[in-house]
């Protein structure tokens, strides 16, 4: 799925065929969706009757105040990736780009993801692989965010599947999930990971872009 500022969106298959049917996540951006799924508190005990009856809480900043801040945040330019994994019964790939580092010691990286992602629940505790795509790979990209194509080539990584021929990757072992409102953060330790030369696919303003590879390798100043 691509709104304006983030992108959230997954596409799977079963054994070695597409799977366009099974739709993906499109209400929303990757960041800033209200998630309606009701919770109850912890060790499934009833809400007092004063808390039952209570109205649900409402949507912290109204709807045109929540636009603007998803165009705010949007002026934040970022990469574009997939998270791919094997869940219970096939496989995923979720676009998103809410990607960061995290830590060096331990390799960590962390990526954010919508409750209301199909693949959402399947990907916790789960070995993933996260895919930076380059700027040739747009189509990749809505491939698995509700736009599906061509079956994409697939590498069988020892800890996860990825994709094939990407700008970068990171095979991860699952370290930690911690809660984000309407979406998780699940963190990885990165087993391997590799990158070639190319341009970059970015995203900015709810539109993509791309940062040439002039403007990379920085590495030696973060």
């Amino acid at each position: 799925m691509i709104a304006a500022p983030g992108l959230s969106g997954s596409a799977g298959r079963r054994g070695g065929g597409a799977n366009p049917g099974e739709g993906a996540d499109t209400g929303g951006s990757a960041r800033f969706r209200w998630d309606a799924r009701a919770e109850s508190d912890a060790g499934g005990q009833n809400l007092p009757a004063e808390r039952a009856a209570a109205p649900p809480p409402r949507p912290w900043m109204s709807p045109p105040r929540a636009h603007h801040f998803r165009g705010s945040l949007g002026r934040f330019a970022t990469g574009v990736a997939i998270v791919t994994f094997d869940g219970v019964t096939k496989r995923h790939g979720i676009t998103v780009n809410s990607f960061t580092s995290v830590s060096m010691e331990p390799p960590l990286v962390l990526v954010s993801i919508a409750r209301k992602t199909r693949a959402h629940d399947e990907l916790a505790g789960r070995p993933f692989s996260v895919n930076i795509l380059g700027a040739e790979q747009r189509q990749l990209a809505l491939h698995f965010a509700g736009r599906p194509g061509s079956e994409p080539e697939w590498v069988e990584g020892p800890i996860a599947p990825r994709l094939a021929r990407v700008l970068a990757w990171f095979e991860c072992k699952p370290w930690a999930a911690y809660d984000g409102g309407d979406h998780t953060l699940y963190l990885g330790e990165v087993v391997d990971f590799d990158y070639r030369s190319g341009d970059a696919l970015a995203f900015a303003n709810s539109v993509f872009t791309t940062i040439p590879e002039s403007q990379l390798g920085m590495e030696d100043l973060l």
